[in-house]
């Protein structure tokens, strides 16, 4: 799941961004990759980090076992989803990771309803010959694992520098006008982009200073009514007496006799 921790290294070790590592984290052996220093700053941006030790460099044969794991996971993948057959269990199996160490696999899953699962666990053990971990995940996660890039052309965010799904609402698209359209404002995972979420807290604290929708105003030009903002110019679209409808500055709001609704 590129899960970010903080790992403590031997004083005598020296590491580099981007270095492939061997480090011990709360799930046993796992392979990774050096980010930064863990500076206060850094940690000052971390969330619950997990922590760990971090053993060594990635030496060639270190390297090769990754590889060989990697080059399993299409099989492993296969017998599971024979097994889940068999057993004839309604749920879907996304992924199959198997840690660097080899204690322990982990079955990433996806079920409407609670199963379960001890049968399947005992067949998983025998089969693998490791502890199974069976892990439910949700369709945001799903992304994060096997989506590859997004409308935007780039990788998906949640499988690049997301360590978390940010929550996101229908009024965030309002706000940035943008389409409603289910189809152009869902990710990959068919749930409304991540991207929604960036830029949002920057235009709710730009539309503090502005009229809200359906406020009536005054300005040197006689009264109108707001009918439509243009947040990140500062503009509004006013229907004016006359029935003209204009944009002005919000600079030339005189006053505000009505507080509208706003967006809903």
């Amino acid at each position: 799941m590129r899960t970010i921790g903080v790992f403590s290294a031997k004083t005598n070790q020296n590491h580099f961004r981007g270095e492939r590592v061997i480090v011990r984290s709360n799930r046993g052996l796992e392979a990774a990759e050096v980010l930064v220093e863990a500076t206060d700053h850094v940690l000052g941006q971390m969330d619950n980090p997990i922590f760990g030790h971090l053993l060594r460099k990635m030496s060639d044969e270190d390297i090769e076992d990754v590889e060989s794991i990697l080059r399993k996971q299409t099989e492993n993948m296969v017998v599971c989803k024979r097994i889940i057959a068999d057993q004839q269990i309604d749920m879907k199996l996304i992924d199959v990771e198997q840690l660097f160490g080899g204690e322990k696999m982990v079955v990433y899953y996806i079920a409407e309803d609670r199963v379960d699962f001890r049968e399947l666990v005992k067949l998983f053990a025998s089969e693998f010959k490791t502890k199974i971990e069976m892990r439910q995940i949700g369709v945001r996660d799903e992304a994060k694992l096997l989506a590859d890039y997004g409308d935007c052309g780039k990788p998906v965010c949640c499988n690049t520098h997301l360590s978390k799904m940010p929550p996101v609402s229908m009024r965030m698209a309002k706000v940035q006008r943008a389409t409603l359209d289910p189809n152009k404002i869902s990710g990959r995972c068919g749930r409304l982009k991540c991207c929604l979420r960036y830029e949002y807290d920057t235009y709710e604290e730009l539309q503090k200073d502005l009229p809200p929708i359906g406020s009536e105003i005054v300005t040197e030009n006689g009264k109108g009514r707001v009918i439509n903002l243009e947040t990140l110019t500062g503009q509004l679209i006013v229907v004016m007496e006359d029935r003209r409808r204009v944009m002005i500055d919000a600079t030339e709001v005189l006053t505000i006799t009505k507080v509208g609704p706003g967006i809903l």
